[in-house]
């Protein structure tokens, strides 16, 4: 295989992730799964915003298969840092909710001798 094929491969994978994140996007939340089964309510993921972040990885993944060749491919890498960060700043409290205030357990507390009266 040769060294060049690497970008292609590289930006195909983009391309599907890419695809899934704008599908996900655009189609009703119980297609998938069809209720939510957590205890606490969760924060609701911007639409627009998780479409901005598949729409600047679709922009890098065209730089990839671009290569060095296509006279766009920084247009391209542009473009994708910018949606790719709007979209992330849309989607800011559903991502700081998911990676920082996740679930965590509740640390026990010791409980001592109890005095009986």
């Amino acid at each position: 295989m040769r060294l060049e094929t690497f970008p292609l491969i590289a930006g195909a994978i983009l391309g599907l992730i890419a695809l899934a994140l704008l599908f996900d996007a655009w189609v009703p939340d119980n297609i998938i799964v069809p209720e939510e089964r957590r205890r606490r309510q969760r924060l609701e993921r911007d639409r627009l915003g998780e479409a901005l972040v598949g729409l600047g990885v679709l922009a890098m993944a065209a730089a990839f298969v671009g290569r060095d060749t296509w006279r766009y491919s920084i247009v391209a890498v542009i473009a994708g840092s910018v949606l790719l960060l709007w979209g992330a700043k849309r989607n800011g409290g559903y991502l700081r909710e998911a990676f920082v205030r996740g679930d965590k357990p509740k640390p026990k507390v010791a409980e001592g001798p109890r005095r009986v009266r």
